[in-house]
């Protein structure tokens, strides 16, 4: 199964640690026009660190079935999801969902903790531990994916901060909506199962993301695709780089000037795929709605006000069929 590959260019790179802010504002600027894709590199999350994570990854889905759906928590979304759990294209996905197994962390609130509570994604991890699986190092597994979480949310902050310089902000003006941010990180295991799209069977299916930004990263396999200019490209994973696209989120904030693109994942067929995307999204109860500067006079709103919380559990509930938020306890 052979797919185009898009130009290099058109996707480029952003160095988080350029020293020239104002040069690397307006390339994130044009990316964010014309595709909402691009790679993200000069982070400081060390390549040995990234290994380490897709090792833990590997471990924990070589897990016995049995052990892993048990690893569940439904009422926040936390935990392991099983193949077909999921589906993303509603339209195509009518008798399967997704070929992917997933497992979702987030920062762990205990739920004796005041800031616990399920509606708004607040609540403990569900760890892989001796008393509820037989994994080998479950000390290990637990430290590298908290510190993963953790470093991913200062990374993407330091990204929204770029954002808010690409739109002609001052560089702090999104900093107030995300001193809470509902950030996860997911790891995902693809089947080695052929994709056919003709029959509605996807590794992930057609959708954009919905949130802020997403930072994802992939293993060498290829198989992320993206819809641009009516045409599927396949996007290049690279080594210990992250690749970037923005969310709906951001694209209601602006208006539509900065783009949330559709993509999905296909399978060759060829051997398994492992990656990890970083949803960043805003606090909770944000209010999006259109910045100024961003509509005007031939230019109107295209889009109504909602918050953060209400407009992403709505996709959770559209797209998972095991999610289910429950009241406060």
């Amino acid at each position: 199964m052979q797919f185009a590959q898009i130009k290099m260019s058109t996707i480029p790179t952003i160095y988080l640690n350029d020293p020239s802010r104002k040069e690397t504002a307006a390339k994130l600027r044009k990316a964010c026009i014309e595709t909402g894709f691009f790679y993200l590199d000069g982070h400081s999350i060390p390549l040995h660190f990234l290994d380490k994570v897709f090792e833990q990854s590997k471990t924990f889905f070589n897990l016995p079935s049995h052990e892993k759906k048990k690893l569940t928590d439904k009422s926040t979304n936390r935990g392991y999801t099983a193949f077909e759990e999921q589906a993303l294209d509603t339209s195509l996905q009518t008798d399967r969902g997704d070929t992917k197994e997933g497992f979702y962390i987030a920062k762990h609130i205990p739920k004796e903790d005041p800031a616990y509570n399920p509606t708004k994604f607040r609540g403990p991890n569900v760890y892989p531990d001796g008393a509820n699986s037989t994994i080998e190092n479950p000390t290990e597994f637990r430290d590298v994916v908290d510190s993963y979480q953790k470093q991913m949310a200062n990374t993407a902050f330091e990204v929204v901060q770029l954002l808010a310089l690409a739109l002609h902000l001052p560089e702090h003006y999104f900093d107030e909506y995300f001193k809470d941010p509902v950030a996860k990180i997911r790891l995902l295991h693809y089947s080695q199962e052929k994709s056919d799209p003709s029959n509605g069977i996807f590794a992930c299916g057609a959708h954009s993301d919905w949130g802020m930004l997403t930072l994802l990263l992939t293993d060498s396999s290829p198989g992320l695709q993206i819809l641009y200019n009516n045409e599927w490209f396949l996007v290049p994973p690279k080594r210990g780089v992250f690749i970037v696209n923005l969310g709906d989120m951001l694209e209601r904030w602006t208006n539509g000037l900065f783009r949330s693109t559709i993509h999905r994942v296909i399978s060759c067929g060829e051997k398994e795929r492992y990656s990890i995307p970083f949803f960043y999204e805003p606090n909770f109860d944000t209010l999006v709605e259109c910045l100024d500067g961003c509509w005007g006079e031939g230019n109107p709103k295209r889009y109504k006000s909602v918050t953060m919380g209400e407009f992403i559990t709505a996709k959770y509930l559209a797209t998972h069929k095991e999610y289910g938020p429950s009241e406060t306890s």
